[in-house]
């Protein structure tokens, strides 16, 4: 399953970041991966297998198992900046489908349907309308985590939360007649509150205090409410803040260029924290804000200071850039202090009007409320938030990014061009029309539910009488066993694809598939056990002459290992492989967040990452050293077949990259252990472990001197820097 699960991630272009621009990590793909491992160590049908990925929501509700199939659709790359122009809109959603439309053709029916986007196919007989109508199969998908759980889970969480929810929905009931009681009693008093009220309400635009001069080296706001929530204090933005100097020359001495700093929870995840830290409130720039998690920001000058006052906004241009329009605060008060440890307020906002209807009736009941009644407002407050913590505990229903599937409110025309804004003649959900002469398809009316247009897609593709996918499916079979497929163009059984080395061998190999019910395993045992399969690889100059590449396998075509296989053996030979199988996986990057993503190599792989390399977290555009060199596809495009390249580079990182030297150092002192002193043991326990072999005499003479001269480290670097270790042969 972990092996032939690679091959599947690969055709598939399983990744597990959005790519793109921004190429945000995605954190809960790596079920959908687990899945895959699961499906082939079972020996899942690969009919089943197929419907699962286009239509496991509809074959098992509440079966997560099953639901998470559909990761499939949605797996690979996509757009998810926006666009606030309708047009550009309408294109990247097209495109998006189109992403979709093309991963399906190419992995079930080796065609590239995406060539009839914007006319009929050049080549093979797909028309235009045959592209809508899978894309209108399609149109319903989204990107997108949702909850996947099976009914047990749902009922236990249930159980769990009906009574926290019945005791929560008692004490805000009584604390909301409490509230009526008060502000009726308000109502009639509204006027008088308000004289108290004397200066403008607080705009996100700016607010200034001015205070008497005081001496200070420390400077906080205390938040105690915001304009969308008076009663909170936290999740407010502030863009800039300013501590100023008296007088017309007075200056910002809080500003980063005159040696101040900054300091506030952000409401941001870590990976986040440079570009929404506490330091943008005073880098002199406005449009980028802090985002605020706690309800203080503290301000520390370069030193003590006369300042009389305190400048600060959410949105001083009226322009917040690419962010969001942020909450900004309703309530607060200014600190000073010289040392950190006296505080003293010099301005509040309890004397500013109200910046909304909610603030206004906040206001009301602190002022109007009796202690008897915040005493009992406080105890419902605290018994409120006490079954909130409770409700939090319970663990939430697992999501995992497996697609979102909505209604389709408008019908699918042709775009002509390939252009959304020019539509054509209306389409339904519907088979390829090439194929109606060979098998019976299906054409869904236009209303027909969402599900329902991929659940009928995928009986398509697996009806015992398509002739393509069965074939497409022991073509790639066949590939990974012998090194090129039947067909060595493995997702283009076109015209334009290359014509069948062994037609009627292929014929035979899907009619095998069928008589085993889709079953992989009978397939490999067949293959692993023929002639062809288990004959040497010996070179031979006049067979060679006739066909180089061993396409007619007159020997075993010899093959490079793949960068998992390569990396995986080291750490079996090496003796500190983890075998334990999935879960979330490890990372050979550093991920940080900067507005765009960006993954740093390691340089160092500690021993968490001693997995097997099917468990690294994929993420596209990522250079993963070793990985990236040997040729580890960017999921950013499906892979039906690995490059196999030779370049320095691959030599250079295999023989000084510190995970080899790990490796070797591990292997060394494994050989050390085992060998109890015995040199000529040593050496051969070395090469056994390696190789699959035993030392011949030169060999070994050689390797002892090597050793006596340069240590055994170096000797166990040399050993996987060589051939015979990275090739099958």
């Amino acid at each position: 399953g972990e092996r032939w699960g690679r091959h599947w991630l690969d055709v598939i272009r399983f990744g597990e970041s959005r790519g793109f621009e921004r190429n945000e990590i995605i954190r809960n793909a790596w079920p959908f991966r687990d899945y895959i491992i699961r499906s082939f160590n079972q020996d899942k049908p690969l009919s089943r297998l197929i419907k699962e990925h286009l239509a496991g929501d509809q074959l098992g509700p509440n079966q997560p198992d099953v639901e998470i199939g559909t990761t499939f659709l949605v797996c690979g790359p996509y757009d998810d900046v926006g666009n606030q122009d309708p047009a550009q809109a309408a294109q990247i959603r097209a495109n998006t489908i189109d992403e979709m439309i093309r991963a399906s053709s190419e992995a079930f029916l080796g065609l590239t349907v995406g060539c009839a986007r914007c006319h009929h196919h050049k080549f093979d007989p797909i028309s235009q309308e045959d592209y809508y109508r899978w894309y209108a199969t399609f149109a319903g998908v989204r990107h997108g985590s949702r909850e996947i759980a099976s009914n047990a889970e749902r009922e236990q969480r249930k159980r769990m939360m009906e009574p926290l929810d019945a005791e929560r929905n008692g004490l805000a009931k009584e604390r909301e007649r409490l509230e009526i009681v008060i502000l009726k009693r308000a109502e009639m008093k509204k006027d008088l509150f308000a004289e108290s009220w004397t200066r403008d309400p607080i705009k996100r635009t700016g607010v200034e205090e001015r205070f008497e001069k005081r001496l200070a080296k420390y400077v906080r706001l205390i938040v105690e409410g915001t304009e969308s929530n008076p009663y909170a204090s936290s999740g407010y933005g502030i863009d800039e803040f300013e501590v100023w100097t008296p007088g017309k020359a007075g200056q910002n001495v809080a500003s980063l260029a005159l040696g101040g700093s900054a300091k506030g929870a952000s409401r941001i995840a870590e990976d986040f924290v440079k570009a929404y830290s506490a330091q943008l409130t005073i880098d002199g720039e406005y449009g980028a804000r802090w985002i605020a998690r706690g309800s203080e920001l503290s301000i520390t000058l370069s030193r003590p200071t006369e300042i009389d006052r305190i400048y600060f906004s959410s949105d001083r241009g009226g322009d917040a850039g690419n962010q969001p329009v942020a909450n900004f605060v309703s309530e607060y008060r200014l600190e000073v202090s010289s040392d950190g440890e006296q505080w003293e307020k010099v301005a509040d906002s309890h004397d500013r009007q109200p910046v909304n209807e909610a603030h206004r009736k906040w206001r009301w009941m602190m002022m109007e409320q009796t202690s008897e009644e915040r005493q009992q407002l406080n105890g419902l407050d605290l018994a409120i938030a006490r079954l909130d913590r409770e409700r939090k505990d319970v663990p939430e229903l697992p999501r995992w990014w497996s697609g979102n599937f909505t209604g389709i409110e408008e019908s699918t025309y042709v775009f002509i061009g390939g252009n959304p804004q020019r539509k054509g003649k209306e389409v339904v959900s519907a088979s390829l029309s090439a194929f109606d002469t060979s098998f019976e398809g299906y054409r869904l009316d236009p209303g027909a539910a969402e599900g329902k247009r991929r659940l009928a897609l995928a009986n398509w593709l697996v009806s015992s009488e398509n002739p393509l996918t069965p074939r497409v499916w022991v073509n790639r079979i066949w590939q990974k066993h012998f090194g090129q497929g039947l067909v060595s163009t493995p997702s283009d059984f076109g015209v334009m694809g290359s014509q069948p080395s062994h037609a009627d061998l292929l014929d035979w190999l899907a009619g095998q598939l069928l008589d085993n019910g889709w079953r992989m395993k009978p397939l490999h045992k067949l293959l692993v056990m023929s002639q062809a399969y288990r004959q040497s690889s010996t070179f031979r100059a006049d067979a060679a002459r006739a066909d180089a590449d061993s396409r007619f396998l007159w020997r075993f075509p010899p093959r490079r290992l793949s960068a998992e296989e390569i990396r995986d053996s080291m750490l079996k030979v090496s003796g500190v492989l983890k075998v334990e199988m999935g879960g979330a996986g490890f990372k050979l990057y550093r991920y940080l967040q900067d507005n765009v993503a960006t993954y740093q190599p390691l340089d160092h792989h500690g021993s968490e990452t001693y997995r097997r390399g099917i468990y690294h977290h994929n993420a596209r555009a990522a250079i993963v050293d070793l990985m990236t060199e040997f040729d580890c596809p960017d999921p950013a495009f499906p892979a039906p077949r690995r490059a196999s390249t030779t370049t320095p580079l691959q030599a250079l990182t295999l023989l000084n990259h510190s995970f080899t030297l790990d490796m070797a150092k591990a292997l060394s002192n494994q050989l050390d252990q085992d060998s109890a002193g015995d040199e000529e043991r040593w050496v051969t326990l070395a090469y056994s472990r390696s190789y699959g072999r035993n030392p011949t005499e030169s060999e070994l003479q050689k390797a002892l001197a090597f050793k006596a001269d340069l240590g055994g480290v170096l000797f166990c670097r040399a050993l996987f820097n060589s051939n015979e270790f990275i090739h099958i042969d």
